[in-house]
């Protein structure tokens, strides 16, 4: 398990967590879970163009994705932003559906970006793997304030001048990047498992902010060293364990503010009369 062949995946796995963790917050926040679900499902067009051409993957996910945010903000900017998501999302995949009809030569490589294949990364995608993730939580952190503000109390946000459309462009370009370096671990398909459930599970724990973010990345990273542990004894894929653990932690998470949140019940006071008596 900690062979050297299984040191990369390893480290990409803690990277990977890391940021899906910290930015999965302000997804769970903001409300933007279908946002975080369409940008890596609609990126899958850019790596199969990607693979069609013989060009490195991760360029066709980081492209398609930043097209994809930018097609999202200015689409909900002046309508709906559901209605942009999903426009956005079904082109891409239309695009997606063509590049694929041109050639049945790519299975391997179409399941791995379905399902991922963390296990398979090799030291040439450890830096590219690190540039992004670099370029996510910096994004993150230049944005923390206003885009803390705008997703809590947007109205003092707007009084304060803080304009809506440059931080919701701000925002999915770093879910965008975070997604992009997702994909390789636990594929397109349950990629936003890893940017919500460990974020959802921390917010049904905690309501403060820096806690809140904390717990949500020590979970995201719980959850990914167990899937790669899961996924080398039992040969399942990385991205099955990563989902169902998800769901579980987000359980426990609900099912501890339940008992937190359950009123205590103490006994009615004795009158004094009856207790002298």
């Amino acid at each position: 398990m900690f062979s050297s062949f299984m040191v990369n995946a390893w480290i990409v796995g803690t990277i990977v967590a890391v940021v899906a963790g910290a930015v999965g917050f302000f997804v769970v926040t903001r409300g933007s879970s279908f946002a975080a679900h369409a940008l890596p499902n609609g990126s899958f067009a850019g790596a199969a163009g990607a693979v069609l051409i013989g060009i490195s993957t991760l360029i066709g996910l980081v492209v398609c994705s930043l097209l994809g945010a930018l097609g999202i903000a200015l689409l909900g900017r002046r309508g709906r932003p559901d209605v942009a998501t999903a426009l956005v999302l079904a082109l891409m995949l239309a695009l997606g559906s063509l590049f694929l009809s041109f050639s049945s030569q790519y299975a391997p490589a179409v399941y791995s970006l379905l399902f991922g294949e963390i296990l398979g990364i090799g030291s040439g995608e450890l830096a590219p793997t690190a540039g992004l993730a670099a370029a996510s939580l910096i994004g993150l952190a230049v944005l923390y304030r206003p885009l803390m503000l705008s997703s809590v109390l947007s109205e003092v946000a707007q009084a304060r001048g803080i304009r809506d459309f440059p931080i919701e462009l701000g925002f999915l370009v770093v879910v965008a990047l975070a997604a992009a370096m997702t994909i390789p671990v636990v594929g397109t398909l349950l990629v936003f498992t890893l940017m919500i459930g460990a974020p959802a599970a921390a917010r049904s724990v905690t309501d403060t902010p820096g806690r809140a973010m904390t717990l949500s990345v020590a979970i995201a990273v719980g959850t990914v060293w167990a899937a790669i542990a899961l996924s080398y004894d039992t040969n399942y894929p990385v991205g099955f364990f990563v989902g169902t653990i998800s769901a579980a932690c987000y359980l426990l998470g609900r099912l501890a503010a339940g008992v937190r949140r359950r009123p205590v019940h103490t006994p009615p006071s004795v009158p004094a009369a009856a207790a002298r008596t």
